[in-house]
């Protein structure tokens, strides 16, 4: 595939993000950003202590929020507002209510047929990143990574006006795909999706994952021997965007819904051992 305009866009938008202006120049670019967006910085150091706009897009907490330590408990990945959460229709999930997808399109071509199975019948919660969010992402349960898969593709805007224009929004854009292997050995997939602006995702666990870079080509890795612990931190999108969890059937008992924010670290679901 060739490179879209918004690739051109996101890029243009991340050289400005990651330049380190003169200090006082920075501190009134960072002071405005979270002015205008109402980032709440309770958490957070000070804007002024951020050399790029993107340190500040990409800001660490300054200590780990308490979470339950239950081998039960599902967290939410991230600070987001969950635009959508049900039941896979057969192989259907939604972006938003009235905009239906395919989710074996949206795993790509690089799952096989019993891979996309697994979540047939099963469940699905997208949770948006806005600009104003955290934009960190983490563990929501003890897990194998079995796969991750870099689809490049456009880096649409995924906010709520453009989920409910635009047909097939998530499977167009850039993303990167995660099977996950809970302890009870059931599975599911994360699946990261780019944005308009910076688009790019980072990967703490493969450095090899570049997005909105040069590939045209989709990356696929495999791994033998890849757990990850609830809550570690495993990478951060430079800039808002989405992350959709599809999980298999009779996995996971959610707890939240459509319209409700929620915050890293709370319990959204009971993981079924059984």
């Amino acid at each position: 595939m060739n490179r879209h305009i918004t690739s051109a866009i996101s890029q243009t938008f991340g050289k400005f993000a990651n330049k380190e202006f003169a200090k006082p120049i920075q501190n009134f670019i960072n002071s405005s950003y979270v002015k205008v967006m109402g980032l709440d910085m309770s958490e957070f150091h000070a804007p002024q202590t951020y050399r790029t706009l993107n340190a500040l897009f990409t800001r660490k907490l300054r200590e780990d929020r308490a979470y339950s330590l239950d081998s039960e408990d599902f967290i939410s990945p991230c600070d987001s507002f969950i635009t959508e959460c049900e039941a896979i229709d057969v192989r259907h999930a939604f972006q938003i209510k009235g905009m239906k997808y395919n989710s074996d399109e949206l795993l790509g071509e690089h799952f096989s047929k019993e891979e996309k199975e697994i979540v047939e019948d099963g469940a699905f919660i997208n949770f948006y990143l806005s600009p104003k969010d955290y934009h960190r992402y983490h563990i929501p349960i003890n897990l194998k990574v079995l796969k991750a898969v870099h689809i490049p593709g456009k880096f649409y805007p995924v906010n709520i006006p453009s989920l409910e224009k635009r047909v097939n929004l998530f499977i167009e854009n850039e993303r990167v795909v995660l099977l996950c292997e809970a302890s009870s050995k059931k599975r599911f997939y994360m699946i990261l999706v780019s944005a308009l602006n910076v688009g790019v995702m980072q990967v703490s666990f493969e450095p090899k994952i570049k997005t909105n870079a040069d590939a045209l080509r989709s990356s696929v890795y495999t791994y033998d021997n890849l757990y990850l612990n609830k809550g570690d931190d495993f990478g951060c999108f430079e800039m808002g965007s989405t992350i959709v969890i599809l999980a298999e059937k009779d996995m996971l008992d959610t707890h939240v819904r459509a319209g409700q924010h929620v915050k890293y670290g709370d319990t959204i679901a009971k993981c079924k051992l059984n």
